[in-house]
């Protein structure tokens, strides 16, 4: 399972402290590494909410998060597929959220970002450049379509301040405008 590059972390860490973090939800704990990125960027007394449909991958990055240092009240670990779990998650209480998931999600993510988000909080979608496919004129499966489409919906948001980073595999970030 890849996980983000040292670029995209850096940028991760740095969009926290920024924000100031203190609550963050990140959809697709993978194996931790852009949780403790996260986490590294957050307040000291921040908590990471983490949702991934593979168990054993939160039982890793828990190890991970561990071994990193952190306290085990710094990160929650929801298991589930993140549309069953996201319309759980309290309305505005979140600073940032991070979206790592299933790509053809990206849209219906974005939709449960904006009720997640505090006025001035940040979503982020890894992986947009799809190996550079977004851009290539061939024909196109329907993951690609599918970042071709939140791209252009992020854009034309008006209550979206977007940029897109080239970090890793493209890294595109959106203040909610309060």
């Amino acid at each position: 399972m890849p996980s983000v590059s040292p670029g995209t972390g850096a940028a991760l860490r740095m969009l926290a402290a920024t924000a100031d973090a203190k609550a963050v939800a990140e959809i697709g704990t993978g194996t931790g590494v852009s949780g403790i990125y996260l986490l590294l960027g957050m307040r000291p007394d921040g908590v990471l909410t983490t949702v991934d449909p593979e168990p054993e991958r939160q039982q890793f990055a828990k190890q991970a998060f561990r071994a990193a240092g952190f306290a085990g009240n710094r990160a929650r670990f929801i298991p589930g597929r993140a549309l069953d779990v996201l319309p759980r998650l309290a309305d505005g209480g979140y600073d940032v959220v991070f979206c790592d998931g299933d790509r053809t999600e990206y849209p219906a993510y974005l939709d449960e970002s904006l009720r997640l988000l505090r006025p001035g909080g940040l979503v982020c979608f890894e992986g947009v450049f799809a190996d550079g496919r977004t851009v290539d004129s061939g024909v196109q499966p329907v993951e690609v379509l599918t970042l071709r489409e939140l791209l252009r919906t992020v854009r034309e948001s008006a209550e979206l301040v977007p940029s897109l980073l080239p970090v890793g595999d493209g890294l595109l970030c959106a203040v909610r405008r309060g």
